[in-house]
């Protein structure tokens, strides 16, 4: 897509990591950007000091559903349009096949799976107003295949990519191009936390990820890139 510094683009879950990887990224593009986070007050320092003709930094829980559209009307009354949505937010619990803890699979299923698909449903008639919209779903190799005993989270981001390709389908003959990113280890919080034996320098890097979706926003509508793998380990899927 031509012409970035007027495209608006929506981030949930900017506040560190991928998606901050991917704010700072795109505002060196000169994209308009609307952070969705938890803690507006918590942004890294290169993204809270960008002025606000640039950036609007809006509260966005994953879990509640008001504020999914809080923020996407304060997108729109700010900016005046909508060009592109990056459903990033997402969380992790451990739970096993046998483990008896449904709250945290009820957890990962509204943050991972619900979540990013009300703020697709929300944003989808602002896109096909674009005519040249874009979603992009920042998923995981776990919503491809299942390795080890993360059940709940597996399940929450299979349901996830099936969101995606739906929108994919639904948005096509309207200019919405869709596409989901599935990385494997990317150095993080998250994986410190969950993935201790893997050293995370050997992990794919969060601007990595921000590099495929800054290309992913320069193709026309005839260019469109459905899926894209990427691991930091060789597998076959």
């Amino acid at each position: 897509m031509e012409n970035s510094e007027k495209k608006v683009v929506m981030i949930s879950g900017a506040n560190r990591g991928i998606g901050s990887a991917i704010a700072e990224k795109l505002l060196s593009e000169h994209y308009l950007l609307s952070l969705g986070v938890r803690n507006p007050e918590h942004l890294p320092e290169s993204l809270a000091s960008v002025r606000e003709t640039q950036l609007l930094c809006h509260k966005y829980d994953a879990r509640d559903g008001d504020s999914a559209k809080s923020w996407v009307d304060a997108t729109v009354k700010q900016f005046g349009s909508l060009d592109v949505l990056i459903n990033n937010a997402g969380i992790l619990h451990t739970t096993g096949l046998e483990d008896e803890e449904e709250d945290l699979l009820d957890d990962m299923w509204e943050v991972n799976a619900k979540a990013p698909l009300r703020l697709t449903r929300l944003v989808f008639p602002y896109l096909r107003k674009s005519g040249s919209g874009r979603i992009i779903d920042i998923i995981s190799m776990s919503g491809k295949r299942v390795k080890g005993n993360w059940v709940g989270y597996s399940m929450s981001k299979y349901a996830a990519l099936a969101a995606s390709h739906t929108a994919s389908l639904q948005g096509w003959e309207d200019g919405i191009r869709v596409t989901n990113i599935c990385p494997g280890f990317v150095q993080s919080d998250m994986t410190i936390t969950n993935a201790p034996s893997f050293p995370q320098e050997k992990m794919s890097r969060p601007e990595d990820v921000a590099k495929v979706v800054s290309t992913l926003l320069l193709l026309p509508n005839e260019s469109a890139i459905p899926e894209v793998m990427m691991n930091c380990v060789f597998e076959t899927i």
